[in-house]
């Protein structure tokens, strides 16, 4: 069981490595916060108790460039003197990035910050993995900070037009990836001063935003799913997905009705995956899980119905009430565990599509109470 500790913690990798590692058996998370890097004793006691530390506590942009520089350097000389206080010499993993080869403070800070951790691993003795990451996007993202993918996403759902400054080739590594390979490496103990992550998708910012506003059209403003042609597709078209306010849900449906009924089209796609559906009994709840990759849509056929998500890590709650007179579908942003829970009287009836076969050998289905 190694134990593992995250400095940045609550930022946009960090959180997403920190929501992986919560889902493995073979490590136990020792908690950090912001805090302690202003706080001695509290870092003293953080570095303690881990076997392994992921360094990515860092100013990314600030109008201040040598304030920047600064502290980013600060960080690494206090997570150094902690080490020593606690006479511990945990794995460090360090991440810097591409921007290292770049004539600017942010990039040399990284490099220099490397460098500092290399030579202090080397004089204790311990392991040293110098991570150097392209561009990384995914859900969550901070808009005008963390990436282009993120402003861009944050710009299609809120009403703004992107604009592109310079069309330039971005490689790119989404978040999961990252998270997963920085676990492995971690049980693996693998140790090199100097890391280049391979990319895993190669765009030009036009290519990028043209796929992200197809995403707008099919999918935000029509409820279609749009085809999804490759990994990288589907890790964009959910991190697009989770830029979306939920209050863009439930997101009603067109009823066909004549002497005969009621004809009503749920699911529209360009992609695959099943339908399925469940009748449920009056006051029971199902679900309290959640996915990582899939994309998935509820749609109640009769009944009411509240449907709750919550995103993980976080304890707001979302609550969406369906019933079959009104159609309308909800849905399920990935990392947010979710139910659905017969208010009525009556037998509900509720419509599942979602974009894979299941497969129990890997379901991407993780279970938490919302």
């Amino acid at each position: 069981m190694k134990r593992i500790g995250i400095t940045g913690q609550a930022g946009f990798v960090g959180t997403h490595l920190f929501n992986l590692l919560q889902i493995k058996r073979d490590v136990e998370i020792i908690p950090f916060e912001d805090a302690y890097f202003s706080d001695s004793t509290m870092l003293v006691n953080f570095v303690r108790y881990c076997d392994v530390i992921v360094h990515l506590a860092a100013v990314n942009r600030c109008d201040n460039q040598e304030e920047l520089y600064q502290t980013n350097i600060r960080l690494v000389r206090l997570l150094i003197e902690a080490m020593e206080i606690a006479d511990v010499s945990p794995h460090i993993i360090f991440s810097s990035s591409t921007q290292e080869e770049r004539d600017n403070l942010y990039g040399k800070s990284k490099r220099e910050g490397r460098e500092i951790l290399y030579n202090w691993a080397q004089r204790n003795n311990t392991l040293f993995t110098g991570l150097i990451i392209p561009n990384v996007y995914g859900p969550f993202g901070k808009p005008y900070y963390n990436s282009v993918v993120a402003t861009f996403c944050h710009q299609l759902t809120h009403g703004e037009q992107p604009k592109i400054d310079v069309d330039g080739l971005l490689n790119f590594i989404y978040v999961g990836e990252l998270a997963e390979t920085i676990y492995q490496i971690a049980i693996s103990g693998e140790s090199q001063k100097e890391l280049p992550l391979l990319h895993t998708a190669e765009k030009k910012v036009s290519e990028l935003l043209s796929l992200l506003e197809i995403y707008k059209v099919q999918y935000f403003e029509q409820g279609i799913i749009p085809a999804l042609h490759s990994s990288f597709e589907m890790n964009l078209f959910n991190t697009f997905r989770s830029f979306i306010d939920l209050s863009h849900f439930p997101m009603l449906l067109e009823k066909h009705s004549d002497e005969r009924g009621t004809f009503v089209e749920t699911v529209k796609l360009h992609t695959g995956g099943q339908v399925s559906f469940s009748t449920t009994n009056s006051g029971i709840t199902r679900g309290n899980h959640y996915h990582t990759r899939k994309i998935e849509r509820f749609v109640v056929l009769q009944g009411e119905a509240r449907i709750q998500l919550r995103r993980i890590g976080t304890n707001e709650i979302v609550n969406f009430t369906l019933t079959g007179k009104n159609p309308a579908y909800v849905d399920m942003p990935i990392w947010y565990t979710h139910n659905i829970t017969n208010i009525g009287k009556t037998e509900l009836i509720t419509q599942f599509w979602i974009n894979e076969l299941f497969n129990p050998d890997d379901p991407d289905t993780y279970f938490e109470k919302v």
